[in-house]
């Protein structure tokens, strides 16, 4: 059994911002590639088709509260797969009018978001195009993304559409009009790729679900089917220390009793019942759960085709996917096996007609109180991907290529590419800050 992950987090705020800001830029500018993680009101969305509309209301009305950056650096002088990590959990203020719903508050306060702390010790920010100063100089958020973006990482992200059309609205340009617009520009603002670890894990990993806290815990606790990933971190003393939020992600451990699992958070790691569900929202549990149900799938399988050997009939319930929840199948791997009927339902739209905007993954109620900030999200996030890169094998070196710019879009078969096309051009916003940022030299 894995020893709990004692995870520091560096709380940054406005009034050690600037004391922090050398060390922050230094981690960017020497990582192998970037997490990052953003908290913002909830928004819903009735429409996919109007998808992208929405999500540039959200982001224009709406304000990044809290942002995540959690830096990987590989160590080729340690084990292999040996990452120095920095993480860093910035509190932000926008310092323009924004919209945050009620159920949002209430979210958030519940599961430990400081109000009083953001509006006392946020950073301040304005959104949208510059609007005075510059964006390459002084301290201060736009000039810390710019930072970011002249460093050329690889950009990591967890369901990461979302997270990208604030981190441009609030801290880069005006959200162009046309999603092709925005990804030429993101194509160009991140050379080094991005990588949505929310789509690697659906459609590469292939686990029973793919919200972050059960893909994070999943892979912390792989046991032997792949290479662990081992983290360091920097040891911080003195008055540094007092900037420090230790995060403690305890093992999995062993069901002690019968406990019935929530079979919707089960699946897409939310609740509409929230903390009132009760049913069990235990990651730990419903990991365990799924690998029985992995075994038993397995002895269905033998047995399946013992009695094809054998000349004797199947039993009409013996399809692979049974012993898991009916709203996993969806998710599960599809063997080579299984019947066109078993396909069929594999790759029914489990999408309902009226889906929030914000998925599971910004929806999570399972956990201790305040576990679920920015700074420790961007940390599991750059986990999953670490261990996902891990190379067993030669078959295994090509996934990187087929993920990149390939962004999750819940309830569709495909990704959104992040790629510029001869029919899009980059909006003039950012061809304007590009000229900026690279000096010309793009």
């Amino acid at each position: 059994m894995e020893s709990s992950l004692v995870v520091p987090v560096i709380d940054v705020q406005n009034d050690n911002f600037k004391e922090l800001w050398p060390a922050m830029v230094v981690a960017i500018k020497t990582s192998s590639f970037l997490a990052l993680d953003t908290v913002s009101g909830n928004v819903s969305v009735r429409s996919i088709e109007d998808r992208y509309k929405a999500i540039c209301h959200a982001a224009r009305s709406r304000s990044i509260l809290s942002l995540g950056i959690a830096c990987y650096k590989k160590l080729d002088n340690k084990a292999a797969d040996t990452y120095l990590v920095q993480v860093y959990n910035l509190t932000l203020l926008c310092s323009e009018e924004y919209i945050i719903e009620p159920q949002s508050v209430h979210f958030l306060v519940q599961h430990g978001f400081d109000f009083n702390k953001q509006y006392a010790h946020g950073i301040p920010y304005c959104k949208g195009n510059n609007k005075g100063g510059s964006d390459d100089q002084g301290v201060h958020i736009r000039a810390l993304f710019t930072e970011l973006l002249r460093a050329r990482k690889p950009l990591v992200l967890h369901n990461g559409l979302i997270d990208m059309a604030f981190l441009y609205q609030s801290f880069y340009a005006h959200l162009p009009e046309r999603l092709a617009t925005f990804t030429a520009d993101l194509s160009e603002m991140f050379p080094a790729g991005i990588y949505d670890t929310k789509y690697v894990t659906e459609f590469e990993l292939r686990l029973t679900a793919s919200y972050l806290e059960y893909a994070y815990k999943k892979c912390l606790t792989s046991g032997g089917t792949r290479p662990h990933v081992h983290v360091e971190f920097c040891q911080y003393a003195g008055h540094m220390s007092t900037y420090v939020d230790y995060r403690v992600c305890p093992a999995v451990a062993s069901a002690e009793a019968q406990t019935v699992i929530c079979p919707r958070f089960s699946a897409f790691g939310w609740c509409s019942n929230g903390t009132q569900c009760p049913l069990s929202h235990d990651t730990d549990l419903i990991i365990l759960q799924d690998e029985k149900g992995k075994e038993d799938k397995r002895k269905k399988r033998k047995r399946h085709r013992e009695k094809r050997r054998g000349g004797g009939d199947v039993a009409e319930d013996s399809s692979i996917f049974n012993g898991a929840p009916e709203n996993k199948i969806a998710h599960m791997e599809v063997d080579r096996e299984e019947t066109p009927d078993d396909r069929q339902k594999a790759t029914a739209d489990p999408c309902p007609e009226t889906e929030p905007l914000m998925d599971s993954d910004r929806n999570r109620d399972g956990g201790e109180a305040g576990t679920h900030r920015a700074g420790f999200d961007a940390f599991m996030t750059g986990y999953v991907f670490a261990y996902s890169s891990v190379e067993e094998t030669e078959a295994e070196q090509s996934w990187l290529s087929t993920c990149l710019n390939k962004v999750y879009l819940s309830g569709k078969a495909a990704p959104l590419n992040v790629v510029k096309s001869t029919f899009s051009k980059s909006s003039k916003a950012h061809m304007q800050k590009m000229e900026m940022v690279w000096g010309g030299r793009m």
